[in-house]
């Protein structure tokens, strides 16, 4: 990308001072905490997007880290709230932006959307003049998306639901295939972009974005956190950003697809399964029941491929086509296991996520 310093405070370039964001001038090796105005509530209350900027003290890539683009997705903000926690501006070689919570309308709401029903990740890259939430695109497109070389976009299910840890990319994207490999989250899948998401415009931008699914609405989830703190810190490493730690090498090879499926409810009735978010299933394995209250009739759900549970449902109390399962096919069913109980263990004897370490 290569942006010009004095319009876009500059993406992966020489040593250019100081980093500029909505007038706000960041010196090198400082820190600073910038207010975006996104619009005001029917009160004539101002509402902001905050974003907290490490300028590094030396020359490198401008990378985002953001969270919350749907409010109910509070897992990202715990990421990122730990991740400061670890990072100074004097000891990083670039840029880092973060923007722990995008969507601040839905966020103190509890709520995925914005106040308009509309959601965010499907607004972008926005218009200046159009819905609130198109607004608030066009804001994160012309600020942070056109200002970096990289960006990382955390996620979680939506509510009643819970992923497995994964990294999403498109295909054809060597740079952003290098970088999950980088993050080593225990599942990569590759899948088409969505129209006018995020990633979509940032693609669109030259920015390549990886997409982190873990953990569940309004939860928090500490394997989901764990593994993507340490992520991001990997990636920083890999890009050059930051030294890297020890111990800093991905447990295990992460699970690969490129094809994955929901298993829906085949009736309305009461759903049983021992199945967790990163189990294994066969083709045409039974994965669990569907029965009517009474429990006269049982409903199998069997699975359609090989693969590992990346997705499901938390709700035992379903319709029926409602999402159960969601499934990716993977392709070394015979280690993916073994690999996948690496990467948990892994994440929960690390001292390196200790709250006091910082690089």
């Amino acid at each position: 990308m290569g942006r010009d310093n004095t319009t876009s405070a500059g993406a992966g370039q020489e040593a250019r001072d100081p980093f500029i964001l909505a007038d706000r001038s960041i010196p090198r090796g400082k820190m600073a905490t910038v207010e975006l105005p996104i619009s005001r509530l029917s009160t004539h209350t101002e509402i902001s997007l905050p974003i907290r900027v490490l300028h590094g003290a030396k020359p490198g890539p401008t990378l985002f880290v953001s969270a919350g683009v749907h409010g109910d997705e509070i897992v990202g903000v715990e990421i990122i709230r730990r991740l400061l926690g670890k990072v100074r501006a004097r000891s990083l070689s670039g840029t880092l932006i973060c923007i722990p919570v995008v969507n601040v309308f839905g966020f103190v709401q509890h709520q995925r959307y914005l106040p308009d029903r509309r959601d965010l990740n499907r607004s972008f890259p926005g218009s200046a003049s159009g819905s609130l939430a198109a607004q608030l695109a066009s804001v994160f497109t012309r600020e942070i998306i056109c200002r970096s070389d990289y960006g990382i976009d955390l996620h979680s299910a939506a509510v009643h639901r819970t992923n497995l840890p994964q990294i999403r990319i498109c295909k054809d994207r060597p740079k952003a295939e290098e970088l999950a490999m980088a993050f080593g989250a225990p599942a990569i899948l590759t899948a088409p972009l969505r129209p006018s998401t995020l990633r979509e415009t940032a693609l669109k931008e030259g920015t390549d974005v990886l997409l982190y699914e873990a953990g569940e609405a309004l939860r928090f989830d500490e394997f989901a956190i764990r593994v993507g703190v340490k992520g991001i810190m990997r990636v920083m490493a890999h890009l050059g950003m930051s030294a890297p730690a020890a111990g800093m090498k991905p447990a295990a090879d992460p699970v690969r697809s490129s094809r994955s499926s929901w298993l829906r409810a085949p009736e309305g009735g009461i759903f049983r399964t021992r199945k967790k978010a990163g189990d294994l299933v066969m083709a045409d394995e039974i994965v669990g029941m569907v029965s009517d209250p009474f429990g006269d009739v049982d409903f199998k759900v069997r699975a359609q491929m090989d693969g590992v549970i990346i997705g499901k449902t938390n709700l035992p109390v379903v319709n029926q086509g409602d999402a159960l399962m969601h499934v990716a096919e993977v392709r070394r069913v015979e280690t993916a296991a073994r690999r996948l109980n690496q990467f948990e263990e892994a994440a929960f004897a690390d001292p390196m996520l200790d709250e006091d370490e910082v690089l």
